[in-house]
């Protein structure tokens, strides 16, 4: 039916039947359309959204288009038809956008410069730069007259009320993976600081700009705009700020056991323009127990990979101890490049002396392990030349070269599980994919992780009992002592419905000028066992996505057109009848 999106004290709202309207309506603006809006108006000549409504009827857009009646209606405190509440919410966003985006672009700079990785030995809630974060968030809740909890220092919520009990939850996370400064270097040869946003060009180069301190940014200031401008709401939104995103995961159900949970949940964490399906995450962890060396020439001591399961690094580097280190170096690095030569030329293999001894680097390109397509892993190249140097190259036997050989003959450079013959893919989210990452090393372990990208097709379990089958008949085939830890979760899959969905589907999708379909992610977020729970943005999946590589960026344009969505998005669902 009608109702008005201001001034509703007096106003009944008759919503029996709005509902109809919501899958046809659309907004009445293209993409280009809003390109000229934002070209005509800037922070400077706004002070309000009544004031920026005002200015843009007068321009000739509002008068050649439907969205002046729109504009009439809402300055009129009128009843709007649905088509015009969708038109006046898209005004909402790009008034956000115009407001805001240089301040909310500052405050991403002041979020990134807080280096919320996890510490070795140190509880996330326990270490003082989330203790630094949650003050900045705090004070920004503060200032916009927003609520703010901090739940034990594991969970920020930050609250917009509305009228009804409802409760939509929008989830975001402000710790990020670790980074390898050294690697954070351009083609160019600029280096960059990863916790220090750095703009060339349309990029912000910086740890958290895509992953995920934009979304906690961009939530923000569209709760800001709609409590200002005193925006009716139907229902209740909490913005939660999860501290364990990238590692252990339990801060969100741990935030769980001690207050409700929302009915509805979106992830700023993820794809545009909807996302109803993630992969579930497993991981083969392979330990190796320390041994001594056998044999004659070179020992490989150490070796490095990611420095989490769900990062694939730029580069991996080994350390050869010998007493010929110039004469090892120049074999290595010829053998290294046949081995590129023969294996796709899309990655280098190098060797040179450091301090008498070889350091031996495998470069490659990172990437999020979700989307082990979009790089090169080194950590497997590495592992698989070592191997393929068994009678080349005189080498000790130790732990590193069992690893290796593991690697060699179950995962190889494939992917997609088929060297070890687990490989299976579902029509809509795609194949399993299998990625060799973390690499670490204490006193008594070699530890190489495998991570897993399940769709759905075969169960947890299967897969596990699949995987571990062929492993133990490998070991036991090679003599090679390793133990195995599994761990592979449920897949998430929602049937999409409900007019919630096909709002943020429209808001994405016509913003974005993209496909109007639902889509699949193999990257887990925290909705992903919570009721309703879907990904909303940030990132477009025909670009390649940042997070967790070296020179992570976020475009100023993208992260504007994010701050647009959202608010949008948060006034639309905000005021429907229903969900």
């Amino acid at each position: 039916m009608h109702f008005s999106l201001k001034h509703l004290a007096a106003t009944t709202l008759i919503v029996a039947s709005l509902s109809a309207f919501t899958t046809s309506a659309q907004a009445n603006l293209t993409p280009q359309q809003n390109a000229v809006i934002l070209k005509t108006l800037n922070d400077a000549s706004v002070t309000d959204f009544r004031q920026f409504l005002a200015s843009l009827a007068k321009t000739d857009l509002a008068k050649t288009n439907d969205i002046a009646p729109a504009i009439g209606a809402f300055l009129g405190d009128k009843s709007l038809t649905a088509e015009q509440q969708n038109a006046i919410h898209r005004l909402l966003g790009l008034y956000a956008r115009i407001k805001y985006g240089s301040a909310a672009t500052e405050t991403l700079r002041e979020l990134v410069a807080i280096p919320t990785f996890q510490v070795e030995g140190v509880a996330q809630h326990d270490n003082p730069e989330f203790i630094k974060i949650a003050d900045k968030i705090k004070n920004l809740a503060d200032a916009f007259n927003l609520k703010f909890r901090n739940i034990d220092n594991r969970v920020y919520e930050i609250s917009l009320d509305g009228s009804g009990p409802e409760v939509v939850g929008i989830h975001a996370h402000a710790d990020v993976v670790p980074v390898t400064p050294e690697n954070w270097v351009l083609e160019d040869g600029t280096r960059l600081d990863p916790f220090k946003v750095t703009l060339i060009g349309d990029r912000m180069y910086g740890r958290g700009t895509e992953d995920d301190k934009n979304g906690i940014v961009v939530s923000l200031y569209a709760m800001k705009v709609i409590k200002e401008e005193k925006l009716h709401l139907a229902r209740n939104f909490k913005l939660l700020v999860d501290t364990t995103e990238e590692t252990t995961g339990d801060a969100i159900p741990y935030y769980f056991e001690h207050n409700p949970t929302p009915k509805y949940n979106l992830a700023l964490d993820g794809g545009y323009p909807v996302v109803i399906a993630e992969k579930g995450y497993g991981t083969v962890m392979a330990n190796f127990a320390r041994r001594p060396a056998e044999g004659t020439g070179a020992e490989i001591t150490s070796m490095t990979g990611g420095l989490a399961t769900n990062q694939i690094p730029s580069a991996s580097v080994a350390t050869l101890v010998t007493d010929k280190p110039v004469e090892l170096a120049a074999t290595l690095g010829k053998a290294g490049a046949d081995y590129a030569k023969h294996n796709g030329g899309n990655f280098s293999v190098t060797a040179k002396v450091v301090d008498k001894d070889v350091k031996l680097t495998v470069t490659g390109v990172s990437a999020h392990s979700s989307e082990p397509e979009s790089g090169v892993n080194p950590v497997a190249r590495m592992l698989d030349f070592i191997n393929s140097l068994d009678g080349k190259v005189a080498l000790k036997h130790n732990y590193i070269t069992d690893a290796a050989r593991y690697a060699a003959d179950n995962w190889g450079l494939d992917y997609l599980g088929g060297k070890l013959g687990v490989g299976f893919s579902d029509t809509f989210m795609g194949p399993l994919t299998t990625s060799l990452t973390f690499v670490g090393m204490d006193e008594k372990t070699f530890k190489l992780a495998v991570n897993l990208r399940v769709p759905k097709g075969k169960s947890p379990e299967v897969l596990k009992a699949e995987i571990a089958e062929k492993l133990d008949a490998w070991s036991k085939r090679s003599k090679v002592a390793v133990a195995f830890d599994y761990s592979v979760a449920e897949p998430m899959y929602r049937n999409p419905e409900g007019e919630w969905v096909k709002a943020l589907l429209a808001v994405a999708s016509e913003n974005l000028g993209m496909e109007h379909k639902f889509g699949t992610s193999a990257g887990a977020t925290s909705v992903h066992e919570l009721p309703n729970g879907v990904q909303f943005g940030l990132a477009r999946p025909e670009a390649k996505y940042t997070g967790h590589t070296d020179n992570e960026f976020k475009t100023v344009d993208q992260f504007l057109l994010d701050l647009q969505i959202v608010t949008e998005m948060m006034g639309r669902i905000g005021q429907l009848p229903k969900l």
